[in-house]
């Protein structure tokens, strides 16, 4: 990794240009210094405004959850490369993790309208929609688009019925339940390891107090993940409602471990962006540089 720095570093001396500034900022990022490495890919933009280059710069900022910095980013690669599908992408991704749900999403239609092929922006939708409080506009046509496309898909079809179920609100009316019910079926189907769909498998059974049922979804959720912790709490909850104090207090206790393992993990990582915004926070793409 040392020889190939200083090969980058002799590159530079001979040619400012952006080509070689993405090398470094590669080869930064490989070296496990995100700091540098978001220099040189800034350097890149400076020296050439290429959608790659835009792209690199952002994604390496957002890596590292410079949140606010990738999204201002996102948003001048957008302006230079309004066609660009995977910029857009890109932009959702940037709102999504700041919690800008209804913008996300728009951006995340647009860039699926551009590539409709492209399985990415709706695997972003689908998890914009479970994370928002309320129904998203647009979101729900898409997904419909991607099911049709990917029948097969594990995804698909779970996104697709998390969309469906909350446009139905809590306690589904029994077209809805039996649609998504049917989607989320295709899911573990598709894929005997997708936790989530397990998982709302069972809180579905539960909906109509069908709890022998509910516990065995909430079962294969956790044999699929046993990190899943609301799957451990939702077991609980129902061992309980069944006299099974015991497994209740079980899984109650498990799931109190994941929250608090996952909590450290959550508090880890925000010393590390803090550290990391210390340094690149205020700087700002030049949102006046266009496509060339």
């Amino acid at each position: 990794m040392k020889e190939a720095r200083e090969h980058a570093q002799r590159l530079l001396d001979l040619r400012d240009a952006g080509d070689v500034h993405r090398l470094a900022g590669e080869i930064e990022e490989k070296r496990g210094d995100p700091l540098a490495a978001v220099h040189e890919f800034e350097r890149a933009v400076r020296a050439d405004p290429s959608e790659q280059n835009y792209f690199e710069w952002g994604s390496e900022l957002l890596l590292h959850r410079a949140v606010w910095q990738a999204r201002d980013v996102f948003a001048a690669g957008v302006k230079a490369w309004p066609k660009s599908e995977r910029m857009l992408t890109a932009l959702g991704a940037a709102l999504f993790a700041g919690a800008l749900y209804d913008e996300a999403a728009q951006r995340l239609c647009e860039a699926s309208d551009l590539n409709p092929a492209d399985p990415e922006p709706y695997m972003f939708m689908g998890k914009i929609e479970i994370s928002a409080p309320n129904p998203l506009p647009c979101v729900e046509q898409k997904l419909a688009r991607f099911v049709a496309q990917e029948p097969a898909d594990p995804l698909a079809n779970y996104f697709y019925a998390m969309t469906l179920w909350k446009q139905g609100g809590p306690s589904p009316d029994p077209p809805t339940f039996a649609r998504v019910q049917g989607l989320l079926r295709n899911a573990v189907k598709a894929d005997p390891k997708c936790s989530d769909a397990y998982l709302q498998l069972g809180v579905l059974e539960a909906t109509r107090r069908d709890y022998q049922k509910a516990i065995e979804f909430y079962t294969k959720a956790i044999d699929a993940n046993p990190q899943l912790s609301e799957a451990h709490y939702r077991l609980g909850i129902t061992y309980d409602r069944m006299g099974e104090r015991e497994k209740a207090a079980q899984e109650l206790r498990l799931h109190e471990e994941l929250e608090k393992q996952q909590a450290a993990d959550v508090e880890k990582q925000r010393r590390e962006v803090k550290q990391f915004l210390v340094v690149v926070d205020g700087k700002k793409p030049d949102a006046n540089q266009q496509n060339q």
